[in-house]
């Protein structure tokens, strides 16, 4: 038992300045890209104009590709807690469009999306980036925004194909989570993994910002 071809996750990496968002499709035994980029919201207007836009552009991304699933980064705790406030404010607008949408939604921690693409729940931006340009086969390096939303939805698919097999085959919830570490690890591999810490080595580290 498989994800069948043809299913469509949207992945979203949430922001209430800049926010990521990924779509991929399965495709034979891989997944590939169908839209990604980094939406810069409008700085004209209040906060809550901008809570509007994040709501609008999710809504027409979900209306032009017909996504099947929804998945999206839970939020972390900002030194600042107004940062935190307002992240956790786009986040729920962009969830808002995916129910209003009829979609499920599934959510996961940053260190899990890490680990699901990169091998390590503490990689970097640059990392990630790379990945994804890997797994994905991209021609060209992914804005980081995008990346982070093509990782949590890369992560929601190896989650997804696990837990399918897993109940198909009635494996209790252990051997469930083992077979979705392995699943991660086999994509990773056919993708070269060990290449990112060559190239994390050579590139200087890029400094993390609030995204709210």
């Amino acid at each position: 038992m498989s994800i069948k071809p043809g299913l469509r996750i949207l992945g979203i990496d949430p922001g209430s300045v800049t926010a990521g968002a990924a779509l991929i499709e399965k495709q034979g035994r891989d997944y590939v890209c169908l839209h990604l980029e980094s939406l810069k919201l409008s700085q004209q207007g209040s906060f809550h104009q901008r809570l509007g836009e994040v709501f609008s552009r999710i809504s027409g991304l979900i209306e032009t590709y017909q996504p099947h699933e929804f998945a999206i980064e839970q939020i972390f705790m900002f030194r600042s807690p107004d940062s935190s406030l307002k992240l956790a404010q786009a986040r729920g607008a962009a969830i808002a469009a995916a129910v209003v949408k009829g979609l499920p939604v599934a959510e996961y921690m940053p260190a899990e999306v890490k680990k699901a693409v990169v091998g390590t729940g503490r990689a970097d931006k640059v990392q990630v980036q790379h990945m994804v340009k890997r797994l994905l086969n991209l021609e060209q390096d992914p804005p980081a925004d995008g990346a982070d939303a093509a990782a949590v939805a890369l992560c929601h698919a190896y989650r997804r194909s696990s837990l399918i097999v897993a109940q198909g085959e009635g494996l209790p919830p252990a051997k469930a989570e083992l077979l979705r570490q392995l699943a991660q690890s086999r994509h990773r591999s056919r993708s070269g993994q060990d290449a990112w810490t060559e190239l994390a080595m050579r590139r200087a580290r890029q400094p993390k910002g609030d995204k709210a």
